[in-house]
């Protein structure tokens, strides 16, 4: 561990106190249903959200805005509701009225219809425009995770032993190519940049590593999936990513569907519009995902560092928000256990809050190092959503009152095609060949993985 690092159990609090993003409706009324944060947290603890924003180094101004548009709805919807009872209590006196009073009661009836239409309008009206704003603003970040941006992250635990080479080391592209294992070349040929083939032992690699995974995850209880790769436009905004990350996914405008960058998206949308029963529930999706990185221009062009397709099992969890905390630890750990079988040098990081997307309020990534890089490179993430994702996409289940409150959903990379690369450089020997961990070798039916070329 790194001096001054802290150990994952104790750089996180373990009583954090959140505010819930959910949301409200306009003549319903109901602060919970519809929208995107809890408004009565909000007006108990603005600075809570203020917070939370200034430490993603995001606009504080928008709690402010939020909570005069939450006003002004509550006080529309509040002369809505008054002049829809005097409305009916109107009504009752035209029934019983007669001649000259019962028209001027008509008359009367006719124009409060006007007022109740014009107040049910304005409560309507400012509804939508809260729920908009309430959209823009991402998740609250947990109480602990580092301030800042992509650089800002807090190192928590360094854990296996990096590689001496007496030999100057080859990187994961020209070790897969004299393994035959991979092919940019031609994958730049039938595809573009930043695809690529998998061939003979590389993709007998890929198919080991990722059923070690689901392996790994059913024995801890996990629901095997395979999972749909498009989804429709509401289950993509539902778990955050679309909005600021829609630049790097897929749409399929001749069918609005979009590729999922991750089989997370298609795993929250699972339960969607539901009640769920018996929690936990766990789910290990295997798919192919899809990403067009954009605005990473130039970086990682070399190799199947950053591609635009691969293949990944994510873990996925849907926990009562009590439990949340320590499921986001659990998932650390089933992250960390795969790392140690692929007998990897690693470190563990906090993610700091600028660098935690929309959706996520905390998150952990676990960074192989990458020998001909000298450098640690991301391998696996995983993110504590809180009712984030819930909320937008309606997932419920019942409290110990019967109440429906909205889940907690966490996910996992538990192996990806990435990892390739921290394998081959960190197994690789003087003569081009590369051990294969021992969790492997029983997929592949090899200790060595031998040059073809």
């Amino acid at each position: 561990m790194r001096v001054g690092a802290r150990s994952v159990a104790g750089g996180v609090p373990s009583g954090t106190r959140l505010l819930w993003i959910s949301g409200g409706g306009a003549a319903a009324g109901n602060d919970n249903l519809g929208s995107v944060i809890d408004l009565r947290a909000l007006r108990e603890d603005p600075d809570r959200l203020r917070a939370s924003q200034r430490a993603r180094g995001e606009d504080v101004a928008v709690v402010d805005v939020l909570l005069d548009l939450d006003e002004r709805r509550r006080a529309a919807l509040t002369r809505f509701e008054q002049l829809r009872a005097e409305q009916k209590s109107s009504g009752k006196l035209v029934s019983r009225a007669q001649g000259e009073e019962k028209q001027a009661l008509l008359a009367k009836a006719k124009e409060m219809a006007q007022q109740v239409k014009e107040a049910e309008a304005e409560a309507d009206t400012l509804a939508t425009e809260l729920d908009a704003a309430l959209r823009t603003v991402p998740n609250l970040v947990e109480e602990g995770a580092p301030a800042g941006g992509e650089d800002d992250y807090v190192v928590l635990e360094e854990a296996g032993t990096i590689p001496v080479f007496d030999f100057e080391p080859r990187d994961h592209l020209e070790l897969g190519e004299k393994l035959g294992a991979i092919d940019m070349e031609r994958g730049a040929k039938v595809s573009g940049s930043r695809f690529y083939y998998l061939t003979g032992v590389g993709m007998q690699l890929q198919l080991a590593l990722l059923n070690l995974a689901m392996e790994q995850a059913v024995a801890a209880g996990f629901t095997p999936m395979y999972v749909p790769v498009l989804v429709k436009p509401e289950t993509m905004e539902g778990t955050g990513f679309l909005g600021n990350h829609s630049a790097e996914v897929y749409h399929l405008p001749a069918d609005d569907l979009y590729l999922v960058g991750t089989s997370e998206v298609a795993l929250a949308g699972y339960h969607m519009n539901e009640i769920v029963t018996d929690l936990p529930r766990r789910y290990a999706g295997w798919s192919s995902c899809f990403r067009r990185e954009a605005g990473s221009y130039g970086k990682d062009t070399r190799g199947i560092i950053r591609v635009h397709q691969f293949d990944k099992v994510e873990m996925f969890s849907y926990v009562d928000p009590a439990d949340a905390h320590a499921e986001h630890l659990r998932l650390l750990a089933w992250e960390r256990e795969m790392l140690d079988k692929m007998e990897l040098p690693y470190r563990v990081i906090d993610v700091a809050a600028g660098d935690l997307g929309t959706s996520a309020a905390r998150k952990y990534d676990c960074e192989a190092w990458v020998p001909t890089q000298n450098a640690y490179r991301e391998l696996t993430s995983t993110s504590n959503c809180t009712t984030f994702q819930a909320r937008r996409l309606s997932i419920r289940h019942r409290d110990a009152d019967g109440k429906p409150q909205p889940v907690a959903t966490l996910n996992g990379t538990l192996a990806t095609t990435r990892w390739i690369v921290a394998i081959l450089e960190n197994h690789q020997q003087a003569d081009g060949s590369v051990r294969v961990p021992r969790a492997l070798q029983k997929y592949l039916g090899r200790e060595v993985i031998e040059p073809v070329r």
